[in-house]
């Protein structure tokens, strides 16, 4: 999972490949509907991050497209490696990360997705070819009452990968700069929409 040199496109087809032959790595930990569920297992971290990305349905539909296209993930030191995928249940997603020196792919499954007037998104599991053990959600929502647009992300994980798991104080703060970061790419999206 973590290597020096960053992995071919066939590796990536070959990594996709054995995932879809594996089961998920974690329980049922999350729902798109509402927050966790619990209790919470051991040893798992809860983070929530949430922005107002604007107003209005432009905002939304804006939104709605820079997640379809992946947009959330392209970081400069992550991105999706198989954008085609389309935000499906079922779907396969390649992460791959560039930190400390290291590349890591990191393929989860779409477990559940929604898609209506005021609502875009989808919950993730991780799969055995992930550094991580969890699920992460991420979603749009206009509140139609104020006419907000807020990003919201949320994750339960704990480190799969043994280098996870040593370095898990420098992980937790990668988890961290990744909504940060992903949250300050979908404000720069909806700021650019003319």
């Amino acid at each position: 999972m973590f290597r020096l040199s960053r992995p071919t496109p066939a590796e990536f087809e070959g990594a996709l490949r054995q995932a879809r032959d594996l089961p998920d790595a974690s329980p049922p930990l999350l729902t798109l509907a509402a927050g966790p569920v619990l209790p919470l297992p051991l040893a798992f971290a809860h983070d929530v991050s949430r922005s107002r990305l604007g107003a209005g349905e432009r905002v939304l539909s804006a939104a709605k497209e820079a997640m379809r296209s992946w947009a959330e993930f392209d970081l400069g030191w992550v991105q999706v490696v198989n954008p085609a995928a389309p935000v499906k249940t079922g779907e396969y997603v390649a992460v791959l990360v560039y930190t400390a020196g290291l590349w890591s792919l990191n393929i989860s499954r779409i477990l559940e997705t929604v898609d209506t007037p005021t609502r875009f998104g989808f919950l993730y599991s991780t799969t055995s070819q992930h550094v991580e053990n969890g699920q992460e959600r991420f979603l749009v929502e206009l509140d139609e009452e104020q006419g907000s647009v807020t990003y919201f992300i949320e994750a339960l994980s704990k480190p799969h990968h043994l280098l996870a798991r040593l370095g898990s104080p420098f992980a937790r703060a990668m988890q961290r700069r990744f909504a940060r970061e992903s949250h300050a790419r979908m404000k720069e999206i909806v700021s650019a929409m003319p």
